[in-house]
């Protein structure tokens, strides 16, 4: 008998994929017409987006500026790794938290550990503080400044993403009212200075006892049958299990129910609120506009004492507008294994930030932008100009091209459209000459020089 042909399976190179409709038709090495299943479109995750070039220099910007001001007060750049134990959140946020039960991304490696993308930096920043025994340090309080992604499976909504940025500032070892005033300005200085008309929500939630005193108050006044029916029901959850965190609520009827609610601020230590009022007496010094927002409590459970979230002006003042937020979280450090250590610090959303510039139409500048254009004309003279760019570069001009491209009129367009000062032409007889051609492109007028002296002749156009 003959022998077989061979038989391809569907997952082969040349398989057949029978009546699937992203498939085209081809033949095989036999000549036999088969179908080659094509690939599905990968698309993005729920929530996750990309930021695009023509995007990214809306956070080269704001985060410049953020940080150059952070430094500028002291604060010194570090990071943290984007995955952690869990069982670091569940400690830092508390295991009824709904960073921790509704929004967190875990799972179980391949060692079996219990992982976690960072939800939230102060953890891993307390952490790094604590293991490397920064309290050691001769300079205190310790300032750290950090800048990174987060994760969170939260609903998508504008100017909230499952994976965003924020930057953050975190000091260590300083209980000083002027501290915290300090660092809330350092806040207001930076949207200031991005162009939007900022203000400060504060309020102080007091210390542990003050916390629990004032707890009892607020499930008391929900023991009344009319207020209690208002609550939604995780509302009524909440109550039982962390009743501050039914002042956090977003309930349109829960938010009703708190108007007539016992207010914290009433319910703090002498010592708490005078801590309290130093803070607000600087802030009125520097004329830091600022709201008192007795039911701001934050949505994380290590905070005390000092709290605040920055809103632009002309926002509602809900939570979901917020472009940042921190406060006191003196007890954290302690929690987590340090040594006592008074903490307080804040973090800004680069995202709801850069939406708020778009939204103000404020216009940001641009970044680098070239002075000069170079062009060549000729394999000699590519060469020569590949060269010539990186010595300008080095001697920090700046400075285009595109090696690519060897038509002339398409690298003038191109210089064209990046708006440059002056664009220099280098061809076959530039190269033989010692010379290179300079092009105003303002006037359009084109002198020859020397090339050794080109230097000069940049330098007196570009200052002038």
């Amino acid at each position: 008998m003959g022998r077989k042909p061979k038989q391809y399976s569907a997952n082969s190179q040349f398989g057949a994929s029978k009546g699937k409709k992203d498939s085209i038709g081809a033949k095989n090495s036999l000549g036999k017409e088969v179908k080659i299943r094509q690939p599905k479109e990968i698309a993005r995750l729920r929530g996750m987006r990309d930021i695009l070039p023509d995007e990214y220099k809306y956070w080269e910007y704001v985060i410049n500026i953020a940080e150059n001001i952070c430094k500028y007060y002291g604060f010194m750049k570090t990071d943290v790794p984007v995955l952690e134990q869990m069982s670091m959140y569940e400690r830092s946020s508390g295991k009824q938290s709904d960073v921790v039960t509704k929004e967190m991304y875990n799972f179980i490696d391949k060692d079996g550990d219990k992982v976690a993308l960072r939800p939230e930096g102060t953890p891993g920043l307390v952490r790094s503080y604590i293991e490397h025994g920064l309290f050691n340090l001769p300079s205190q309080p310790v300032r750290m400044l950090w800048t990174g992604n987060l994760f969170r499976r939260d609903k998508p909504q504008s100017g909230r993403y499952r994976q965003f940025t924020q930057t953050s500032v975190e000091m260590f070892g300083e209980a000083s009212p002027a501290a915290d005033a300090q660092i809330i300005i350092i806040g207001y200085l930076i949207l200031k200075e991005l162009g939007i008309d900022a203000q400060v929500h504060v309020n102080n939630i007091g210390d542990g006892s003050d916390r629990e005193n004032y707890a009892k108050k607020l499930v008391d006044y929900f023991k009344d049958r009319k207020n209690r029916s208002l609550l939604s029901p995780d509302d009524k959850k909440k109550l039982l299990k962390n009743p501050l965190r039914v002042l956090d609520s977003k309930d349109e009827n829960t938010q009703k129910a708190l108007v007539g609610a016992p207010q914290i601020i009433d319910n703090i230590c002498d010592e708490v609120r005078d801590h309290f009022v130093k803070v607000l007496e600087y802030l009125d010094e520097l004329d830091i506009p600022y709201i008192l927002d007795p039911f701001l409590v934050r949505g994380l459970d290590y905070y005390n004492r000092t709290v605040f979230e920055f809103f632009s002006a002309d926002s509602s003042g809900n939570a979901q507008s917020a472009l940042g937020g921190g406060g006191r979280y003196d007890s954290l450090v302690e929690f987590m294994g340090g040594r006592p250590t008074p903490a307080l610090g804040w973090a800004l959303g680069i995202d709801r930030i850069i939406l708020k510039l778009k939204e103000n139409d404020i216009c940001i500048p641009v970044v680098n932008k070239p002075d000069i254009f170079l062009a060549q004309l000729g394999d000699a003279a590519k060469r020569k100009a590949m060269i010539f760019f990186e010595e300008l570069r080095t001697r920090g001009y700046q400075a285009a091209q595109n090696f690519s491209k060897d038509n002339l009129k398409l690298q003038l367009e191109q210089a064209n459209k990046l708006d440059v000062k002056l664009t220099l032409i280098m061809g076959q007889k530039e190269i033989m000459d010692g010379t290179i051609l300079m092009r105003d492109m303002e006037s359009g007028m084109q002198e020859v020089f020397d090339f050794k002296k080109i230097y000069e002749e940049l330098d007196k156009r570009l200052k002038n």
